[in-house]
């Protein structure tokens, strides 16, 4: 992962903002690894703290913009669906 993770410099680390959905979960799983061994003082494990809720805010942003791209998709597709629909003939061969 990244060689930066326990030397109580988080904030050196890339910027949240530029992390991919994937980078950005990683990181928070290796956060969290660290925050769990409790083997630093509490000012570094705020550092860490605050860098894993940026990192789960990333990782909510990202998982947003993907669920309103799913839903733009389905909204489009089931709104041409609903036209065809419209345009069918039914059960009785009537337009």
């Amino acid at each position: 992962m990244n060689d930066s993770f326990g030397t109580g410099n988080p904030s050196e680390q890339t910027p949240v903002d530029n992390l991919s959905y994937e980078q950005a979960r990683d990181e928070l799983i290796e956060t969290v690894k660290i925050l769990e061994l409790g083997q630093m003082g509490l000012d570094e494990s705020l550092k860490y703290w605050e860098r894993g809720e940026a990192l789960a805010k990333r990782c909510e942003e990202h998982l947003h913009r993907a669920s309103k791209r799913v839903d733009e998709a389905m909204n489009a597709r089931g709104g041409r669906d609903h036209h065809d629909a419209d345009t069918d003939t039914d059960v009785n061969g009537d337009s």
